[in-house]
């Protein structure tokens, strides 16, 4: 069944045009990844990034950009940034809440068309900042205000092109072009990870080895299980007679996702957790003992696996909940199945409906918050257990790679159903 399948998709030229499409972008994309700005020190560069979670985290989201500071140095970040700044004014800003939700498709281009707008001065801020930060950590040499000028103005046009790249394979290759993106990123380490443990390799780890593969597969089955995971809620539509006809009546069900705020509250508790590191970082370099003592005090205890490992844990499960708050609204669901003659069996229409679903929602948010949490801080486990750092798995880079290789088998799927029928 597989390999007709696949047969079949590059068979057909449509889907094999939109195949090789993705396919050039993301050469390109790689291209402009080993293109590093001027004036970096790469042996500076490499001891930097082995002692800071942050910018280990910026790599990420970046697609794998940031490591060489390439001029596409600070990836999709900004744009995502922008996305969910944008989300979370929806809750100050009943207009832009309107927008999202209540005009279709034209409003939901419009809401991201703010969001594109939104990514140049967060570009802008991010990539000055960046710069100064490496800059004063000796990474990168002694630059002139128009060379600062200059790189600034080179890592925003890399953020602007790889926005672009997104959307076009958005629009005209296969899956959702900015998770491609930094799904491409991620997998271009693999290699590396590979090459790094088989360096440091005994023979007498081999059962670790073995024990790390098996975990493996049993990690990503369960991610693969929990994101699709959903309850489905029965809904029944009442009959309405005109004439002699009789419509309405049937019967559907509404899916209530298992982990429904995806990737976003990790994103939402590392910028937090991590932001006050970078910020601590700063002040280590100012010519004062007493604030060295402190700022280095605050750095040790922050750095603390234990504390980490909880503070983590507690933020991606808090936000797991408030995310899916911000993008779930029973209330509106209530009044919308209410107003198209619609009801779940057993449930009173209107506000019982809306406590229901609060009920399940609430439940079923706990299971993913929980979930999210312990992938969050499974690399520290692993880490712990295995003392090797390249031997990991788990964490935002394991979510982000399963949920786009799930999302584009479906649209694949959903292809192949189309030209088949």
């Amino acid at each position: 069944m597989f390999l007709e399948k696949l047969k079949f998709v590059f068979s057909d030229p449509g889907l094999r045009k939109k195949i090789l499409f993705v396919l050039g972008v993301l050469f390109i994309f790689r291209l402009g990844a080993i293109i590093p700005i001027p004036g970096v020190d790469a042996a500076r560069l490499k001891e930097f990034f082995a002692g800071n979670q942050f910018f280990g985290l910026l790599n990420i989201f970046s697609g794998g950009t940031l490591d060489n500071l390439s001029i596409m140095m600070l990836g999709v970040a900004p744009y995502i940034t922008g996305s969910i700044i944008m989300q979370l004014l929806t809750m100050i800003f009943p207009r832009l809440k309107e927008i999202y939700q209540e005009e279709g498709e034209a409003g939901r281009k419009r809401f991201n068309q703010y969001s594109r707008l939104l990514t140049v001065p967060l570009a802008a801020l991010q990539g000055f900042g960046l710069l100064a930060l490496l800059e004063r950590n000796g990474v990168l040499g002694d630059l002139t205000a128009f060379d600062r000028i200059f790189n600034v103005i080179i890592v925003i046009a890399g953020t602007v092109l790889l926005m672009w790249l997104g959307e076009l394979i958005s629009e005209k290759g296969i899956g959702n072009g900015i998770s491609i993106l930094i799904f491409a990123g991620i997998v271009s380490a693999v290699p590396s990870a590979i090459s790094q443990t088989f360096a440091v390799f005994e023979y007498s780890q081999i059962p670790l080895v073995l024990g790390f593969l098996v975990s493996a597969l049993v990690i990503i089955a369960g991610v693969v299980f929990i994101t699709e995971g959903q309850r489905p809620i029965p809904i029944s539509y009442a009959k309405r007679i005109r004439g002699m006809r009789v419509y309405g009546g049937m019967s559907t069900y509404l899916p209530l996702r298992v982990n429904q705020a995806g990737v976003i509250p990790i994103i939402f508790a590392l910028s937090i957790l991590l932001f006050p590191q970078m910020m601590v970082s700063f002040l280590t370099g100012i010519n004062s003992p007493t604030i060295q003592s402190i700022s280095q005090s605050l750095l040790a205890f922050l750095n603390n696996p234990w504390v980490y490992a909880f503070l983590y844990f507690f933020l991606v499960f808090a936000f797991t909940y408030f995310y899916t708050a911000v993008t779930f609204d029973p209330d509106a669901i209530s009044t919308n199945l209410q107003k198209q003659g619609a009801f779940i069996p057993g449930i009173r229409p209107g506000r019982s409906t809306a406590e229901f679903l609060y009920r399940v929602l609430s439940r079923i948010t706990l299971i993913g918050a929980l979930f999210l949490g312990l992938i969050a801080v499974l690399p520290l486990a692993m880490r712990a257990v295995t003392g090797l750092v390249t031997l990991t798995i788990g964490g935002t880079a394991l979510l982000i790679v399963v949920s786009v290789v799930l999302e584009t088998i479906k649209q694949i799927e959903a292809q192949i159903a189309t030209m088949e029928y």
